[in-house]
């Protein structure tokens, strides 16, 4: 499966803020943070930090990034349909490599999960994220624990 990564349009912002998951998973549809939903649907605040992620032309998740110094914080989403199919470690992959092409500065991923998204942490694990710390976050009208994990990254594209 081969992966193309751009700016988020408009057009594929209104398309992820429809998007619903399933089950305790519903948790990360978009209208549950009025918050979030308008930083997703306003350009201005989507800035150049929100990428639609492509396979083959077809929308398939998204990314978004927050810089500090040489650490990136990442939150990301995988279309409805396409997750608990074994997908998340290829798209978790696929994420890393954009970060180290597009900035290679970068020396440590950070992201949050939901405490109870156990599902998500094992492909987090699998990929080399260590647990830091749980915190409790709001969100969805409400405060929620979340795990912190981080990754330190080589870029060989530093070396010469």
């Amino acid at each position: 499966m081969q992966f193309h990564f751009s700016l988020m349009s408009q057009s594929d912002a209104e398309k992820i803020a429809d998007w619903h998951y399933e089950g305790i998973y519903s948790f990360y549809d978009m209208e549950n943070d009025p918050e979030d939903l308008q930083e997703l649907l306003s350009p201005e605040k989507r800035g150049e930090n929100y990428w639609s992620v492509f396979s083959n032309g077809v929308l398939i998740g998204f990314v978004a990034l927050s810089r500090d110094a040489l650490s990136m914080e990442i939150g990301l989403g995988l279309r409805p349909d396409l997750t608990g199919k074994g997908l998340g470690s290829t798209f978790l992959d696929e994420i890393e490599q954009f970060i180290l092409d597009y900035f290679p500065t970068v020396s440590k991923l950070r992201l949050s999960v939901a405490s109870f998204n156990i599902r998500a942490q094992k492909v987090y694990k699998r990929a080399g994220f260590l647990p830091c710390k749980e915190e409790m976050i709001a969100t969805n009208g409400g405060e929620y624990p979340f795990l912190i994990m981080e990754k330190y990254l080589f870029n060989t594209k530093n070396i010469t």
